[in-house]
């Protein structure tokens, strides 16, 4: 510095004149230096706008593929779900037409002996008793005949008959009101009949119903609407979440089940064996669990209640059901182990703590309390069911695999969106800092620029217009 400015004895005068000959050369090359500043950032910005269109295009790519898989999910889901509900109802519909000819029979038999106790029940009206004529040809006979007698005598008749005839009428109404008793179990037995149909029909409508609700559904997602999209994106994640939860649970619980097992296995295998850096005791038991899950991944396969593995459900049923009794069999057996394993474990932390009472030199022997057995029923019990529970993880284990292809898709589609969004703006900030520059270019040039703008408006050259209108 004290070289460059010892070209005039003043350094004033030396800083002064050596900022005249930059001012002046940077002036000469000013607009090649503009042109090139533009050039640069234009190039990083066109740069960077193509870099944004590419990411929109993944973007986009990655939005139809997730679609895709999301209508294909949902249409699988809805397939069994109506293939289930049709399931239903055939074998509602194929359990009641079985019995429908022995409820028909049952039916007209009952219809039938209701008809016939009716028509005996009948009350037939009485015919119109004969002595009203005869009274009507005695009354035209002269009483000096002996007309009184025979009056008399038919009085006496008239009595006999009528109580004759209410006697009568007496027992045949209780006929008719014991036929119309026995009429009424056959009633109730038609009720309840009608009653079971009544309900089986009710059952059918509301599994058509909803058989209707899912169809329109299925019909949604087939012409690939962007409500059913927007459904099933959101029961996605619900489902993604929800499974990683259970699945969270179940590692809780695979963990407590190896806490269980990896103490009496460090006795099997032996304790200060090592793989790597890892136990052979805890890799075992390790192993132990992983079999499990596994066995248990495959019952649930062959029981057809997951499909992670199409070739189990596709196997004959024949063979899918061996399969299932001998997975069951191995996790049964399992289940056995890890009950006696835990058993293994109550009985060493005892003998640990009777040895370290000795140890200490307590009077106390006996430390087997009377309520022992709880503790090691109790750890038996975990050991066997933990493996049956486990069993479970397949579902969620499911739900969350199908669910993890659309919540990855989700976040990739934000992750570049996001990244498209950080290139368009940093392709502008390049822009607008090219513009910048070739500003802080001329802002030491300003002297240099206001003459050159006074003269060109003194000349009233359209360059002079241009220079007025643009900034210094």
């Amino acid at each position: 510095m004290d070289h460059i400015l010892s070209i005039t004895p003043w350094p004033v005068v030396s800083a002064l004149l050596w900022f005249v000959f930059l001012a002046a050369a940077l002036y000469l090359a000013r607009r090649t230096a503009h042109r090139a500043i533009h050039a640069a950032t234009e190039a990083v910005a066109q740069g960077l706008r193509i870099a944004a269109h590419s990411v929109a295009a993944a973007e986009s790519r990655l939005t139809a593929r997730n679609r895709e898989v999301l209508l294909a999910a949902g249409r699988e889901a809805k397939e069994r779900i109506v293939e289930r509900e049709f399931v239903r109802v055939g074998e509602t519909t194929r359990k009641d037409l079985t019995n429908y000819p022995a409820l028909h029979r049952a039916l007209s038999e009952s219809i039938l002996r209701i008809e016939e106790d009716h028509q005996k029940a009948v009350e037939v009206p009485p015919e119109a008793p004969g002595w009203v004529r005869a009274v009507e040809a005695v009354a035209k006979i002269d009483a000096k005949n002996g007309a009184s007698d025979v009056l008399a005598d038919i009085h006496r008749s008239m009595v006999k008959a009528h109580n004759e005839a209410m006697q009568a009428y007496r027992k045949a109404s209780a006929e008719r009101h014991g036929l119309l008793r026995q009429m009424m179990p056959e009633w109730r037995a038609i009720q309840e009949t009608l009653g079971r149909v009544n309900k089986v029909i009710e059952s059918l409508l509301t599994r058509s119903v909803a058989i209707d609700r899912h169809m329109q559904e299925y019909e949604d997602i087939v012409r690939g609407q962007d409500r059913a999209v927007s459904i099933l994106q959101s029961s996605s994640v619900v489902q993604f979440f929800v499974s990683a939860l259970v699945l969270m649970v179940a590692i809780g619980g695979a963990a407590i089940n190896f806490s269980l097992i990896a103490r009496p296995m460090a006795e099997m295998v032996g304790g200060t064996h090592f793989i790597g850096s890892f136990r052979t005791a805890d890799i075992a038991a390790l192993v132990i669990i992983m079999v499990e899950i596994s066995m248990g991944l495959f019952l649930m396969e062959s029981l057809r209640i997951t499909r992670l593995f199409p070739v189990i459900g596709a196997l004959p049923d024949k063979m899918r059901v061996r399969m299932i009794w001998i997975t069951f069999s191995i996790l049964l057996l399992l289940a056995s182990v890890e009950a006696g394993l835990a058993y293994m474990r109550e009985v060493l932390l005892q003998d640990e703590l009777a040895t370290g009472a000795l140890l200490r030199g307590e009077s106390g022997g006996e430390l087997q309390s009377q309520y022992l057995w709880i503790t090691t029923a109790a750890q038996m019990g975990m050991g066997f069911v933990l493996p049956f529970a486990l069993v479970f993880v397949a579902i969620p284990l499911e739900t969350f695999v199908h669910s993890l292809r659309t919540v990855v898709g989700l976040a990739g589609i934000a992750l570049l969106r996001v990244f498209a969004l950080v290139l368009r703006v940093l392709g502008n900030g390049f822009r607008h800092l090219g513009m910048l520059a070739e500003r802080l270019y001329d802002l030491p040039l300003f002297l240099p620029l206001w003459l050159e703008a006074r003269r060109s408006a003194t000349n009233g050259s359209p360059a002079a217009r241009d220079m007025r209108e643009s900034p210094l």
